[in-house]
């Protein structure tokens, strides 16, 4: 079998795992298990991208002792930066090259040459798979294009398990939400628990729910998660960007606090620590009567599935509101009603 067919088999292996399980491992260790055995290396590892930036951390691994020392953070950089203009990242002989460290724990660890390519999720990278050998070796075009393949392979694993965790994750949201409204009339227990489940899974700063007053004219702060009882004091502005298109039903994503026009009390906001913010309306009735809006401590964009999970809880959040107002002028009527009758029986 030429080399190419093994490529090519290998390929195929790892594209039916892909359809007969669900879980992320397995076919990460498969990725490395197959980049050994294919190009005949010593060992291999797929990194991923921690939360601490600069940092690595092992998703999968076969072939290195336990005892093995990886590059520290400084090497990781310039590793990224390397990746990132070129596409890949070899070496020669790993005992001796300056851009890697940790030479005499290779050379003990019987490691002679090193090939590394990124591994990425939507064209970035969120980390490196790296093959290791036995004797010094220059890579050639297609073993490059193929780590490079494998690489590829292990980053729609990990995207795959990543939208599979954040769907349960929204839906789990919603059904706890939609629990927690049909089991209670505790419209300000309710509130404020949905503006920290938010927060939480959706991982951003703050959030907070805001509501017309009786003659649609300013807007209160009924509920939030995340923001200095300071700033709060300021979030009732109508006319900041946002408000008034999302009170006419248009959900809006100001990407940039700092640059955007009609951002209001800018300062105040930066200060808070706030980059970006996602409004939504809240509507009951037909009728907008206030917005959701979280808010990030990094630049971010609001993808379409986040902005209609956002829309559908802040309706749940509306039906809520609607729920205690009925439920208080439920109250209110059974209360006139027993005052009429006490008055009707005093006629007797």
């Amino acid at each position: 079998m030429t080399k190419k067919e093994d490529y090519f088999t290998t390929i195929c292996k790892i594209s039916r795992l892909f359809g007969t399980t669900k879980k992320t491992k397995p076919l990460l260790d498969l990725v490395v298990e197959s980049a050994i055995d294919t190009m005949a290396g010593k060992a291999a590892c797929l990194f991923l991208c921690d939360e601490n930036p600069g940092h690595f951390t092992i998703a999968a691994q076969k072939g290195l002792s336990d005892n093995y020392l990886h590059a520290g953070s400084t090497k990781v950089k310039k590793v990224l930066k390397l990746l990132m203009s070129k596409g890949y990242f070899q070496i020669k002989d790993a005992c001796s090259d300056p851009r890697v460290d940790n030479h005499d724990i290779k050379k003990a660890e019987g490691i002679a040459s090193l090939l590394v390519v990124p591994v990425k999720v939507k064209n970035v990278v969120i980390g490196v798979l790296t093959l290791y050998t036995r004797e010094i070796r220059v890579f050639d075009s297609d073993e490059i294009l193929f780590l490079s393949a494998l690489a590829e392979q292990g980053g729609i694993a990990i995207e795959k398990s990543r939208l599979l965790d954040q769907i349960l994750r929204y839906v789990r949201l919603y059904h706890d939400l939609t629990v927690n409204i049909n089991s209670s009339l505790d419209l300000k227990d309710i509130l404020d628990k949905m503006a920290c489940d938010i927060a939480e899974a959706l991982d951003v700063k703050a959030t907070s729910v805001k509501l017309l007053d009786s003659r649609g004219k300013d807007l209160k702060v009924v509920a939030h998660f995340g923001l200095s009882d300071d700033y709060v004091k300021t979030e009732h502005s109508m006319n900041d960007k946002g408000i008034i298109e999302a009170l006419n039903g248009q959900p809006v994503v100001i990407s940039s606090v700092s640059t955007e026009k009609g951002v209001e009390n800018r300062n105040i906001k930066e200060k808070e620590g706030i980059c970006s913010i996602l409004t939504v309306p809240i509507k009951a009735r037909e009728e907008f009567i206030g917005v959701l809006r979280l808010y990030s401590d990094i630049p971010r964009e609001f993808s379409t599935m986040e902005v209609m999970l956002v829309t559908a809880l802040a309706n749940q959040g509306g039906l809520a509101i609607q729920n205690a107002t009925l439920y208080s002028m439920l109250q209110e009527d059974m209360t006139d009603l027993k005052n009429d009758m006490w008055s009707h029986k005093s006629w007797f």
